[in-house]
């Protein structure tokens, strides 16, 4: 059986584990990925992951991008975060026309950023307006290019809506030069993933950089992977990074536990509870890790032999995510507890990854109102429809 050529991503991610591990403190330091580290990912393609082929992307399957984002997890949870944020960006691509997906994504270093919804724009003739400021722009000091997810205003002031009623939302894309970035990322955990802020002043948006993302009728690409939305996408990398941050906190306190006898105790690794507690946490792991990857196989198979996306298709998606995120995280906790005081001294990284794991369940991805949302769709949506936006 032949390799999917996507597993390349997989292994180069691999490679890269030692030169970002050597990079971390001053990605922590700083709060920025390291132009070592930038250059590696670009050079070896990692941010083209989810880049249609036909601009000379990789087009990864979905398990194969979580793959990838696991393993460069292991080495660094904020390198990860800004991979999979800028990777999933750049999907957008599937909703431009070849021209201007071109001129953003193969362009160097062609990597597209972008921050929360919020604000809107002015319709004038050729395209928009935009002044307004916005936040949670992950991986955008590494980014060319940064995107807005915006309200659409008539230029009468009236607001476009869809066919359906509800409001018409464009993801405006413009240089980063266009922008001012305001340094305000001093966070407790992934540090390094500049999360900035900015802004733009009476900034003129050609039509042909207003995409209507995540709309069906908008796609112009027809792979599987663009039968997802972005937020699916973002939900299963996100999870899978989360992964690769519980995988290392667990070995790091396993390694620990073979050497070390507390003051007062027996060797830890003689230790009937450490020895217990270490064998149902790798079972906890390994079972969120079968969930989330058995759930992005069999969503996937269906989408390439080509069904339709349905309702089903996304709450599978979303609990998963949002379960594995959260087993990770108290997969994370029990090795740092095992660790005892050894953790808390920032040279044996325990500190960190329990920092960067507790900012990833955070995050939106990770909200426990997803489980309601699925609850209420499992007994009173039809699952075989389309699925809503969210």
């Amino acid at each position: 059986m032949n390799k999917h050529p996507g597993l390349d991503l997989v292994e180069r991610a691999r490679m890269l584990q030692p030169l970002i591990a050597r990079d971390a403190d001053e990605i922590e330091r700083t709060r920025r990925l390291t132009p070592n580290v930038t250059t590696a990912l670009i050079e070896n393609g990692l941010y083209r992951s989810l880049l249609p082929q036909s601009l000379g992307g990789a087009e990864l399957p979905l398990e194969i991008f979580m793959q990838m984002q696991e393993e460069i997890a292991k080495a660094d949870a904020s390198t990860a975060w800004c991979l999979g944020q800028c990777s999933v960006c750049a999907m957008t691509a599937a909703y431009l026309d070849a021209d201007a997906a071109s001129e953003i994504f193969n362009v160097a270093p062609g990597i597209l950023a972008w921050g929360a919804i919020k604000h809107e724009v002015q319709v004038v003739p050729g395209g928009y307006r935009a002044s307004a400021r916005w936040d949670f722009a992950s991986g955008s000091r590494q980014a060319s290019w940064l995107g807005a997810h915006v309200r659409v205003v008539e230029a009468d002031g009236s607001p476009r809506r869809k066919a359906d009623g509800s409001p018409e939302i464009r993801t405006i894309l413009f240089p980063v030069a266009d922008a001012t970035m305001y340094d305000v990322w001093d966070v407790i955990g992934l540090r390094g993933t500049g999360t900035d802020s900015y802004s733009v002043d009476n900034l003129f948006i050609p039509d042909k950089f207003a995409a209507l993302r995540d709309e069906p009728a908008a796609l112009r690409e027809h792979g599987p992977l663009y039968k997802l939305s972005t937020n699916m996408v973002f939900s299963m990398g996100f999870a899978a990074t989360s992964l690769g941050v519980a995988r290392a906190t667990l070995d790091a306190a396993t390694d620990l536990a073979r050497g070390k006898t507390p003051q007062g105790l027996k060797a830890m690794r003689d230790n009937n509870a450490v020895q217990g507690l270490i064998g149902r946490t790798e079972a906890t792991l390994r079972a969120a890790r079968a969930y989330l990857y058995t759930t992005a196989a069999e969503v996937w198979r269906d989408l390439a032999r080509g069904d339709a996306l349905t309702e089903q298709h996304r709450i599978a998606l979303r609990i998963a995510a949002t379960w594995t995120i959260h087993q990770s995280a108290a997969v994370v906790d029990t090795a740092y507890h095992m660790a005892g005081a050894t953790a808390v001294f920032s040279a044996n990284k325990f500190e960190r990854r329990f920092r960067d794991m507790h900012a990833i369940a955070q995050q939106i991805q990770a909200r426990d109102t997803h489980y309601e949302d699925a609850g209420k769709a499992i007994l009173f949506a039809n699952l075989d429809t389309p699925p809503t936006a969210r």
